[in-house]
């Protein structure tokens, strides 16, 4: 059985047509339009084209936002203008096959879950560490929706109280101390000191004006110590905050994906030493592994493929 997987982003638009076993037997890219217009066609184009070259049995959508339980309507979208948005009757409507949506993180970890990191668990926590902290509860073999549609929104656990402002109307969230645009930051104040362990970060802020995650990656496995420090903080952060969801949720598997995980175990060893000093009832409870997430950026339409029904 062929399923179609749509994962829209903030700058580009992924397709893919996927395989009962994970497999991309086919896959599009676009960029992503800025009106909400263009940006349904793009998607109901991108369908159409699968639709018409394979047998396709049903088509999955993930986006950013609050999605309600019945996986029907955007409540809330944080960078397109869907609000109350009936996004699947819409696509039902110009696509010939049944259609479903889903948050775009839930889509990410669901497709780690099923054909990544976490495929050999039952019980797994994803964090996704990008511009902001995204997070997917996978338990007992079922994703974790809630009663209203939009459970696992872990990057907006309050953090730090009357911390830094966040994106969401919140303060102190804990994505604005443990995202990619965290560690960079961090970098940022490190730098700031323009010599000790900043001399490194503040040499390469002016060469190039501005810290970006890539760079301040290079310096990290170079060992760099401004570099590594900041990178120390930010696990140091997420780690803790799975002390915290260990306690709730209690998985057997942490999959950390976005650009930050690429440093591997660089990120995990202080994120474990973080959670570790953050558990309750360390030493007498069993603990979670950690692991980096297998599917990168294909995760979502993976994922949302999978998720899709079938009439």
């Amino acid at each position: 059985m062929l399923k179609v997987g749509i994962d829209i982003g903030g700058t580009k638009i992924a397709g893919g047509v996927v395989d009962a076993e994970g497999r991309i037997v086919e896959k599009l890219r676009v960029a992503t339009p800025t009106d909400t217009a263009s940006l349904a066609d793009a998607v109901v184009d991108m369908a159409r084209h699968f639709t018409q070259n394979h047998d396709i049995a049903a088509v999955g959508v993930a986006a950013a936002g609050f999605i309600d339980r019945d996986r029907a309507i955007v409540l809330h979208a944080p960078n397109i203008a869907w609000r109350n948005e009936p996004l699947k009757a819409a696509f039902a409507a110009r696509i010939d096959v049944p259609v479903t949506i889903e948050n775009d993180a839930n889509a990410a970890g669901w497709g780690e879950f099923r054909f990544g990191a976490g495929r050999d668990v039952d019980n797994m926590t994803m964090l996704t560490m990008g511009t902001g902290v995204g997070g997917a509860v996978v338990i007992d073999g079922a994703l974790l929706v809630g009663g209203h549609g939009i459970a696992g929104e872990l990057g907006h656990i309050r953090f730090i109280r009357d911390g830094r402002p966040c994106g969401c109307g919140q303060n102190g969230c804990l994505e604005q101390y443990a995202s990619g645009r965290a560690l960079q930051r961090e970098a940022h104040e490190i730098a700031d000191a323009e010599s000790g362990i900043g001399a490194g970060l503040a040499e390469l802020r002016r060469e190039t004006g501005a810290l970006k995650g890539p760079a301040i990656s290079r310096l990290i496995l170079a060992g760099d110590p401004g570099a590594v420090e900041a990178l120390h903080r930010v696990a140091t952060a997420l780690g803790e905050a799975c002390g915290g969801f260990q306690a709730v949720l209690d998985p057997e598997l942490f999959v950390i994906g976005g650009g930050v995980a690429q440093l591997g175990e660089d990120l995990l060893v202080p994120m474990r030493e973080a959670y570790r000093t953050a558990l309750p009832g360390y030493g007498d409870r069993p603990v979670a592994d950690f692991a980096i997430a297998q599917l990168g950026n294909d995760a979502g339409l993976i994922g949302v493929a999978d998720l899709a029904e079938v009439a």
